[in-house]
């Protein structure tokens, strides 16, 4: 799949400076401010999507998680493992699509960051689905994403999600807990919120 290869490409392609356009090399700001507020509560298992260079799945494993990441790109994890060599994370090369057995309803946090507005149109649903199901009874799901009221698809990422994409996680069995929304444009917009699967 062309979407898939051109992740890695990228990440081969930024070399020793790590110069990706989503990594900023530090814990993502929204992130932090839920974990020190109302996200205090929540310990225990953590997943992170497309954990990229390690940064947020290093802060979670700092507050004391016990954190698995994944991203699809080896040149990512690589990189990661030379950034952080005595990490306790679990960090794993995987394909959204085709996730560890495991990992079906076991994180009690996961966290999702751009993901989805990175993927093709075509394959939103199966990927909104896919995060879902590794959030365990309980647990909680943290998802941060540029929204737009209706595609207009570009030649670049990010494609903004649309609010039938967000529904597909309501529909795999989380309900929206908390959601902030910051306008950016007429009908773009930054979305970040948690959702919550039932015990």
């Amino acid at each position: 799949m062309e979407h898939l290869r051109s992740f890695e490409e990228i990440y081969a392609a930024a070399g020793e400076d790590l110069s990706v356009p989503w990594a900023n090399l530090k814990p993502f700001p929204l992130l932090l401010e839920w974990l020190d507020g109302k996200g205090a509560g929540v310990s225990g298992r953590a997943l992170v999507i497309g954990s990229g260079y390690g940064d947020d799945a290093e802060e979670l494993a700092r507050r004391g998680f016990a954190v698995s990441a994944f991203d699809l790109a080896p040149t990512a994890i690589e990189r990661t493992h030379e950034r952080f060599p005595d990490s306790s994370v679990d960090y794993r090369v995987a394909d959204l699509f085709e996730l560890p057995v495991e990992w079906n309803e076991r994180f009690d946090l996961v966290v999702e960051i751009r993901t989805l507005q990175s993927l093709p149109i075509a394959e939103r649903e199966r990927a909104a689905r896919a995060i879902a199901a590794t959030v365990a009874p309980g647990g909680t799901l943290w998802l941060f994403a540029l929204g737009r009221e209706a595609h207009q698809r570009g030649e670049t990422r990010p494609w903004p999600v649309t609010e039938e994409e967000l529904a597909v996680l309501e529909a795999s069995g989380l309900k929206w807990e908390s959601r902030r929304e910051d306008l950016l444009d007429v009908d773009l917009y930054e979305v970040a919120g948690t959702l919550r699967r039932p015990t």
